[in-house]
């Protein structure tokens, strides 16, 4: 791995590169992979399911090319930059269009930037995407510290309120004035902290999970839709939620896997939520892809975690999100209000349906709501187009 480096501060060019020998010691792993027995039940209520996996990869011993990735991203325009002692790597995309609103959109896990190359050109060039030029963004797409291309942290209180501060400095040292900023999953949990936060120059943000109701927010449970969407979060939190506990508690001890096994880190990281498992299991095993959840894209993801080594540092953010709500529950300190314009798009396929009073009863200036007609938890990933189309309707008012 090598980085482009010409000065010591500031922002930095980026520019990845891994040594084949890097790619056969990948392949020679997958290779002696020790295989479970199969499951003994029909769906994914015991894990991840033998055959998916097993297809996974071969598909990735065999055919994948990580080549082809790596010169897609250094493609783009990348850069680093340190920010409270952490390496921050991002994609910076300015757009042709004049007065085009800056954007800071972050991934989630298990996602990475990967998850989010589909949309830059719809967001940065819209005309060449079905779309008008006065909704065109200048788009910085960040690695969260530890995930992917960014540094780990060093030190504890990396949680989601920090990293949003950084993402605050990352604008202002872009020289950006005024700023919008969208996010999914933990991307999700980021923006909401930098609406409560507020810093000089944003105007609003957009999500796609409602994350106030996985903090214990408001949850209004009066209607037939609003009983619904409170019975698809506890079924999330008894049989889909292991992940999530076992990050926020042990990274550690999952670390250990993720980086030791390629197989292992593969399976915890399709292991998020069913309707996303059922996608991509559906891509290997039956060729058919959910739209940009195609083979190629799923193993580029997964093999960036794999080559920068950062199953481990990433689990750790959970730990830190947890750490941090639980001081804040001690110390009975209730978040701040976000006062900015808030936009939200419901995904069909989203872990739990959010009723607008749910979004409403969390955020007190709801300017944008919108249920999608397909997509799910990795919406940007899957439907990069119709994502791409809700972000621009978000921000429309905000211009």
């Amino acid at each position: 791995m090598s980085t482009t480096a010409e000065t010591a501060t500031g922002i930095r060019p980026f520019h990845f590169e891994i040594s084949d020998d890097e790619l056969t010691e990948l392949r020679r792993r997958i290779t002696a992979t020790r295989w479970p027995s199969t499951e003994l039940v029909s769906d994914r209520s015991q894990g991840v399911q033998l055959a998916p996996l097993q297809k996974l990869a071969r598909y990735w011993v065999t055919d994948y090319d990580w080549r082809k990735a790596e010169a897609r991203l250094n493609a783009l325009p990348q850069f680093t930059t340190e920010i409270d002692g952490v390496d921050i790597h991002f994609i910076h995309v300015k757009s042709a269009h004049e007065n085009a609103l800056p954007l800071i959109m972050t991934h989630g896990w298990p996602g990475s930037v990967i998850e989010l190359l589909e949309a830059i050109g719809p967001l940065t060039d819209p005309t060449a995407h079905g779309g008008d030029a006065e909704d065109a963004f200048h788009l910085v797409v960040p690695s969260l510290p530890g995930y992917g291309f960014s540094g780990e942290p060093k030190e504890l209180g990396w949680n989601v309120g920090r990293i949003a501060q950084a993402w605050a400095e990352l604008m202002r040292r872009l020289g950006y004035t005024r700023y919008v900023a969208q996010g999914g999953d933990v991307g999700a949990s980021v923006t909401d902290q930098m609406g409560r936060q507020g810093p000089e120059g944003l105007l609003g943000i957009h999500t796609n999970l409602l994350v106030t109701t996985l903090a214990g927010g408001p949850m209004p449970s009066e209607s037939e839709e609003e009983r619904a969407a409170l019975e698809q979060i506890n079924t999330f939190k008894t049989s889909g939620f292991g992940y999530f506990l076992e990050q926020a508690t042990r990274p550690q001890t999952i670390g250990y896997a993720l980086l030791d096994s390629p197989v292992s880190l593969a399976a915890w990281m399709l292991d998020h939520d069913t309707d996303a498992y059922y996608k991509i299991s559906s891509a290997f095993v039956d060729g058919q892809p959910s739209g940009n959840l195609t083979r190629d894209h799923i193993l580029d993801n997964i093999t960036l975690y794999w080559l920068t080594g950062t199953g481990a540092s990433a689990a750790r953010s959970y730990w830190e999100n947890g750490q941090a709500q639980a001081a804040a529950l001690a110390a009975g300190q209730a978040p701040p209000p976000v006062s900015l314009p808030v936009g939200f798009t419901q995904f069909p396929g989203e872990i739990f349906r959010a009723p607008r009073s749910w979004v409403e009863a969390g955020y007190p200036n709801v300017t944008y709501f919108n249920e999608a007609d397909r997509g799910g938890h990795f919406a940007a990933w899957e439907e990069p187009g119709l994502f791409s189309k809700e972000v621009r309707a978000a921000f429309r008012s905000l211009r």
